[in-house]
């Protein structure tokens, strides 16, 4: 088998499995699928970086209370225990 034989043989079966990529279960997604307008991306990102910014704010605010407020109420609480 020459490397061109081998060659077109790769190439067959690599475009026989691309064939089914329209097809079935996310063939219609795929289909309809298109870029966003920078309206939308900048909407998208916009309201990522607050839905980020919330999370880290709640973690960094348990963690301060938890921090700052821990020992107070570890040594009046759970000592006499």
């Amino acid at each position: 088998m020459t490397f061109l034989d081998r060659a077109r043989r790769a190439q067959d079966d690599f475009d026989g499995r691309l064939h089914h990529v329209g097809h079935g279960k996310y063939g219609r997604i795929l289909r309809m699928a298109r870029k966003p307008t920078r309206e939308e991306y900048t909407r998208v990102l916009t309201i990522t970086f607050i839905g980020a910014a919330i999370i880290g704010l709640t973690g960094f605010g348990i963690y301060l209370f938890f921090t700052l407020s821990g020992p107070w109420i570890w040594a009046n609480y759970f000592a006499s225990l």
